[in-house]
């Protein structure tokens, strides 16, 4: 999932982690927007084994806001939108991490476009959700684009 909706693009150029005065954050229509996604999930009954997000501001409140379970800080989601070096190890850090988990588990990941994009293919919306599984040959399979 891409965070919720936050204007604008990228950062201010001080930005540091843990210092939510430095970054671009989720703004009101933002947060109610992470809400009504959380209490559509909810009442769609879809059950979570893991919820994993970036260390950015904007992506912690969104899955918080969420509500669907303990949120787990995960840098290889951070956004590597100023510096794409780190693009293919962080990715093949969420292909190894989800690879971990037992067949048939739910995860529910919130992280940036850019990211989302390197994995998937696919440049999703704020707050898009992209529904993916391994399939054949462990190749990662799109199965849908949930939008509120």
């Amino acid at each position: 999932m891409r965070h919720a909706i936050a204007p604008g693009t990228g950062d201010p150029k001080n930005f540091a982690i843990g210092d939510c005065n430095t970054q671009r954050n989720l703004d009101e229509a933002g947060r109610n927007q992470a809400r009504a996604i959380g209490a559509r999930v909810r009442e769609a009954g879809i059950l979570l084994d893991v919820v994993l997000s970036s260390q950015w501001c904007r992506c912690l409140e969104t899955a918080k806001l969420l509500g669907l379970g303990n949120v787990i800080e995960t840098p290889a989601l951070n956004s590597f939108f100023r510096d794409g070096s780190t693009k293919k190890i962080q990715t093949d850090q969420i292909i190894d991490r989800l690879r971990a988990l037992p067949e048939d588990s739910n995860a529910l990941l919130i992280t940036h476009q850019v990211n989302i994009t390197a994995l998937t293919g696919v440049y999703p919306s704020s707050g898009e959700i992209i529904l993916f599984r391994f399939g054949d040959n462990d190749v990662l399979e799109m199965l849908a684009r949930l939008t509120l």
